[in-house]
C-alpha cells in the first residue's frame, strides 16, 4: 500500500521550502568564486544548458553523461546531478533515481537545503515505489532508505525560520515533510521487522499529520506485530485508518476483523461484527484511544468459561451490563449438555417443528414456580418422534448450542437442540413422571 500523498509530496515540500529557503539555483546566476574568476567556464555552462533544455529524456541523459565525462569537477555538478535525478525519475528508472539522489545529497553543503531535501523526497518516493523485499541486498537497501529519511528530518530541523514568519506557522509548514520522512523511516523499519521502530515512526507521522490514513494503517500493523502485541493500540490505529478512508479500507476492515478474532476467539460471528462496528464508531473523529476502551482477550474469556454453567450464564445475562457482555462473549456458540427445562408454552408450525418455551433453573422448586420462559428450544418432530406429546408443565433435558438471546425479557435461543430420548413421552408413560425434573442417571 503506497502513501496517499506520495505523488504530491514533492510539490508540497517545494512550496514549503519556498517559504523557508531563499536563493535561486546556481545555474541561473552568474556565480563566481571571487570577483575576478568565473566559477565555471562558458563551455561548461553551454553544455549544461543544452542538456537542461533537451526535451527528450534519453538524449538529455546522453548529454549529461558527456558533461560528466568532460567536466567531472565542475561547480555545476550539483545541478547536473539534480537533472539526472529528475530525468531518471521521469523515466521511472527508480534504481538510477536513487543512485543519483544519493550522489547529490553526498555533496553536503555544496548543495543548498532546498535541493537536498527535494532529492531526498524523490529518493524516498522512488524507493517505496520500486522496493523488492526479495532482493538479496534488501536489508542494506532498507538501511540506506531509513538513513536517507533520517537525514531529511535533520535538514528540516536545521532550517532557519524566516523573519516574517511566526514560530507556529513555520512549524506547521514543516509538518507535511516531517510526516513524509517519518513514513519513510517507518516503512523501512516495518520491512526490517523492527516493529518498535516502525511504530515510533508512524506515531510521529500521525502526530505530524492526523489525516494520514496509510500511516495509521501501518502503525496498527506495527503495534500488532510487536512482542507482546499492543493489541488495543493496534486495533484503534486500524480503525482510524478505516475512518480516514485509507486506500484499501475494505481490506483493512477485513484484516482488523481477523485480528480481533485471533485476539479474542469468540464463538459467534455476530458478536465479532458488533465489536468491530462499536470500535469503528468510537474511532470516528475521536483522536487518541480512550483509556477505558477494551476488548476482552481469549485469556479473559477462558477465565469465565472455566467456571460457567448454564445457571451462572443465566444469572449473568439477567444482571446485564459488562457482566452479561463478558459472559455472553465467553459462551456464545458453546454447547451445553443435559440442560433441564420446564415447558411454559409450546407451538407447532406447518413445517413440522415444535417450539418449546422453557424455563431453566437451579432446582425443581424454582422451575415449578416459574411463569415466564428463559429459553426457546425448537425441534423437528420428524427428527425426534414423540415430542409433540409434551404438554405445558412437562420437564425434559436437552443438549443445545447458545446462539443468541433477548435481554428483556431474558430469552435464550438454543441452536440445534436435541431432547434427551429418555425424557420423550411414550404411549404408556407413568402418571406424573413428565411433571418432575428428570434425574440425569435415570
Amino acid at each position: 500500500m503506497k502513501r496517499a500523498c506520495i505523488l504530491t509530496m514533492g510539490a508540497v515540500l517545494t512550496m514549503m521550502l519556498q517559504v523557508t529557503v531563499s536563493g535561486q539555483p546556481a545555474y541561473a546566476q552568474d556565480q563566481t568564486t571571487d570577483q575576478s574568476k568565473p566559477a565555471y567556464t562558458m563551455a561548461e555552462y553551454n553544455a549544461f544548458e543544452a542538456a537542461r533544455q533537451e526535451p527528450k529524456p534519453d538524449a538529455r541523459i546522453k548529454q549529461l553523461d558527456d558533461f560528466t565525462a568532460k567536466f567531472p569537477n565542475s561547480t555545476l555538478m550539483p545541478y547536473v546531478l539534480q537533472l539526472y535525478v529528475d530525468t531518471y525519475n521521469q523515466q521511472k528508472d527508480f534504481p538510477k533515481t536513487i543512485q543519483y539522489a544519493d550522489k547529490l545529497v553526498a555533496l553536503g553543503d555544496k548543495v543548498n537545503a532546498q535541493n537536498r531535501l527535494q532529492a531526498l523526497v524523490t529518493r524516498c518516493t522512488a524507493f517505496e515505489t520500486s522496493f523488492n523485499p526479495k532482493a538479496t541486498d534488501a536489508p542494506d537497501q532498507l538501511a540506506k532508505e531509513r538513513a536517507a529519511a533520517q537525514q531529511g528530518l535533520k535538514l528540516l530541523d536545521a532550517l532557519q525560520k524566516p523573519d516574517n514568519t511566526s514560530v507556529q506557522d513555520f512549524n506547521n509548514t514543516k509538518k507535511p515533510a516531517q510526516d513524509f520522512f517519518q513514513d519513510a523511516i517507518g516503512f523501512a523499519d516495518l520491512q526490517l521487522k523492527d516493529f518498535k521502530g516502525s511504530a515510533d515512526a508512524f506515531k510521529a507521522a500521525t502526530d505530524a499529520n492526523p489525516k494520514d490514513g496509510v500511516a495509521f494503517y501501518r502503525l496498527g500493523v506495527s503495534d500488532l506485530q510487536e512482542k507482546p502485541p499492543l493489541s488495543m493500540d493496534g486495533f484503534w490505529a486500524l480503525a482510524e485508518a478505516i475512518d480516514l478512508k485509507a486506500p484499501g479500507d475494505a481490506q483493512i476492515r477485513t484484516y482488523l476483523r481477523g485480528q480481533i478474532f485471533a485476539y479474542q476467539g469468540t464463538g459467534c460471528d455476530d458478536l465479532l461484527d458488533a465489536q468491530l462496528n462499536e470500535l469503528l464508531t468510537l474511532a470516528q473523529n475521536v483522536g487518541p484511544r480512550p483509556a477505558t476502551y477494551n476488548i476482552p482477550s481469549t485469556a479473559d474469556l477462558d477465565k469465565v468459561r472455566q467456571t460457567s454453567t448454564i445457571i451462572t450464564v443465566l444469572n449473568d445475562l439477567k444482571a446485564g451490563g459488562d457482566k452479561a457482555k463478558i459472559s455472553w462473549l465467553a459462551v456464545c456458540g458453546a454447547q451445553f449438555p443435559d440442560v433441564p427445562g420446564r415447558i411454559i408454552d409450546k407451538a407447532a408450525d406447518p413445517s413440522g417443528s415444535v417450539a418449546f418455551k422453557v424455563y431453566t433453573g437451579s432446582s425443581q422448586e424454582e422451575m415449578d414456580a416459574a411463569t415466564d420462559p428463559n429459553g426457546l428450544v425448537t425441534v423437528a418432530a420428524s427428527a425426534q418422534p414423540g415430542i409433540e406429546k409434551f404438554e405445558k408443565g412437562d420437564y425434559f433435558r436437552f443438549t443445545g448450542t447458545l446462539l443468541t438471546y433477548d435481554p428483556s425479557p431474558l430469552l435464550i435461543h438454543w441452536g440445534t437442540p436435541k431432547i434427551n430420548a429418555e425424557d420423550i413421552p411414550q404411549e404408556k408413560s407413568e402418571p406424573g413422571k413428565k411433571k418432575k425434573l428428570p434425574n440425569k442417571n435415570q
